[in-house]
């Protein structure tokens, strides 16, 4: 038969073209002389071997068990031939995989999970015969496989570090993901980057790790010493010299000019560089060289590499399609982001979140469904225990005095007068509980927002509103207070006509009780923890591990290679 040139990169394109498929004993015939030492045969029954093992002695990680059933997907669908090898040759595409290997480490990845020191030997050994071919061949299609896995849910499933979140829905079938969209690609980087979360923020993070890995390799890293007493405007400071030169490397301070100047005392322009290295950092920005100022100056900034690694890959974690914007509460920085339909931020606000070691507030995902006007307050079974029954052993009238109520748990009133013996007995045995009447001193404020989630935990305004003038915000028993309620509001219910934000104004302030109103559209809401930041005036931001779960997360990491 007469078979027209056709140009493969891999015997995985054979069965993408039909008159090739047909003459595949033919084809397989006429490549043998491409593998000098080992057969076609003897190669597929090699792969075929390696696959039915799941586990290849030369990788840094031997296992690959999560991903064998892939694997064997994959080859049993082309008879077990090579995937990435054309002769002694590794394929285009598997020189770009390769590539992105060495470069992991620019996405928060480790290149070692996809053994980026060995490719070199390998290919230099490849070059002098196939006789490893089949196992170079597998380890490429591991390593691939994990690379998209990482890239794309993450190299930790979320649950096993005690966040509310599932990958489950983002994963590929990943046989068919190298098959149908990676094998025969053009531009693997471009396909790898499709895959990856579409949020600015997360873009922005990639762009802020690799300019601070560069940062902690030419930084001294020398320690600024800490001052018995803060440093004010016009002191001296032992430690200027190297004040200067960190300010200058990460940004705060202007290059340095052609003739280098250490001020000699703390001057405007320091103070002005402090304050802004102060507000990046969570703290307040006073412009003082004080204790919790120089603990941060402190931090090495190979530590910085390391948060923004670690929220990268929560990032990860997140949905990349939603039904509608979404919003997003970040616990370290105590703010909250409404997202446009182009993932830009639209609003932008301070919140109150969970004290850190006692009621933090919990990572998780749900969706927004109805907004309640001047709601009650149902105290929390914890609170009831250990702050109204105390209170009541010492005044029986401490409900009536602060407008609470005990009710039933289907919301019947029993009292909000004196508490008889009997009444504060059930309370104690839970039997009873307390709410708290509407109105402007409720703990609730005058709107809550609602995506219901067996951790109780909603969005709210507060009477106390002083405390969004702090810079750590960890008050609350676990529920998030919003610095802006009434504007919030407008926004959920922008697709509710004629829910103006004076209309919701005017429900806040004069409307009925306890008001139910339904959103016309869902809005997801996703309640994360991310201790760096970068934002759009090239500006990066770090935050204190509040509740710990970087260094939890850090400490999985360590236990060696995550499978999601």
């Amino acid at each position: 038969m007469m078979l027209r040139p056709l140009q493969i990169r891999s015997f995985a394109t054979l069965r993408f073209h039909t008159q090739w498929r047909r003459a595949l004993p033919i084809v397989v015939l006429a490549c043998l002389s491409a593998f000098p030492f080992l057969s076609v045969a003897q190669s597929s029954a090699r792969i075929e071997s390696l696959v039915e093992a799941g586990t290849l002695d030369g990788m840094r990680w031997p296992s690959f068990r999560h991903y064998q059933q892939n694997l064997r997907e994959l080859y049993a669908s082309i008879s077990y031939a090579p995937v990435w090898i054309q002769g002694t040759v590794l394929s285009p595409q598997a020189l770009s995989m390769i590539q992105l290997f060495h470069d992991a480490w620019k996405k928060g990845l480790e290149p070692e999970d996809y053994d980026a020191s060995r490719w070199d030997g390998r290919q230099q050994a490849l070059q002098r015969s196939n006789a490893e071919a089949a196992e170079m061949d597998v380890a490429l299609t591991v390593s691939a496989m994990r690379y998209i896995s990482d890239l794309r849910v993450g190299r930790i499933n979320p649950r096993q570090v005690a966040f509310d979140l599932t990958v489950e829905q983002k994963k590929y079938d990943l046989a068919h993901f190298l098959r149908e969209r990676l094998l025969s690609a053009p531009n693997i980087p471009s396909v790898l980057e499709s895959i990856e979360p579409t949020f600015i923020g997360y873009r922005r993070t990639q762009e802020a790790l690799i300019h601070y890995v560069e940062l902690a390799r030419v930084d001294d890293g020398e320690q600024l010493p800490v001052p018995v007493k803060p440093i004010e405007h016009g002191q001296s400071y032992p430690g200027l010299a190297r004040l200067v030169r960190l300010l200058r490397l990460v940004g705060d301070l202007p290059p340095e000019p052609v003739q280098p100047i250490v001020p000699q005392h703390y001057d405007d322009t320091l103070v002005d560089a402090v304050k802004r290295f102060q507000r990046r950092h969570g703290l307040d920005d006073d412009g003082r060289i004080g204790a919790a100022t120089v603990k941060q100056l402190n931090v090495p900034l190979t530590d910085r590499v390391r948060q923004l690694k670690l929220t990268l890959e929560r990032w990860r974690w997140l949905p990349t399609e939603f039904s509608s914007p979404p919003i997003v509460v970040n616990i370290p920085d105590f703010r909250l982001r409404a997202l446009a339909p182009d993932n830009s931020v639209s609003m932008d606000m301070r919140v109150v979140v969970g004290k850190a070691m006692r009621t933090e507030t919990p990572v998780f995902s749900r969706e927004m469904r109805y907004v309640v006007f001047r709601p009650y307050w149902v105290v929390p079974a914890s609170i009831v225990h250990h702050q109204i029954i105390p209170a009541l052993k010492r005044d029986r009238n401490y409900l009536a005095k602060h407008r609470y109520e005990v009710t039933t748990h289907n919301g019947t009133v029993i009292t909000s007068g004196a508490i008889s013996n009997a009444v504060l007995a059930q309370l104690q045995t839970g039997k009873l509980t307390v709410r708290q009447k509407p109105g402007p001193k409720n703990s609730l404020g005058l709107v809550k927002l609602m995506f219901p989630n067996e951790h109780h935990v909603y969005l709210h305004s507060t009477p106390s509103t002083e405390l969004f003038s702090r810079a750590r915000r960890d008050f609350s028993h676990g529920c998030i207070r919003v610095q802006q309620p009434a504007a919030l509001a407008a926004w959920a219910l922008r697709n509710n006509p004629g829910w103006t934000l004076e209309r919701v104004e005017q429900a806040m302030q004069s409307g009925h009780d306890n008001v139910t109103v339904n959103l016309a559209e869902r809005i997801p809401v996703f309640i994360i923890y991310g201790t760096a930041l970068a934002y759009g005036n090239d500006e990066v931001h770090f935050y204190d591990d509040l509740y710990g779960h970087d260094a939890k997360l850090a400490r999985a990491f360590s236990q060696g290679y995550a499978h999601p």
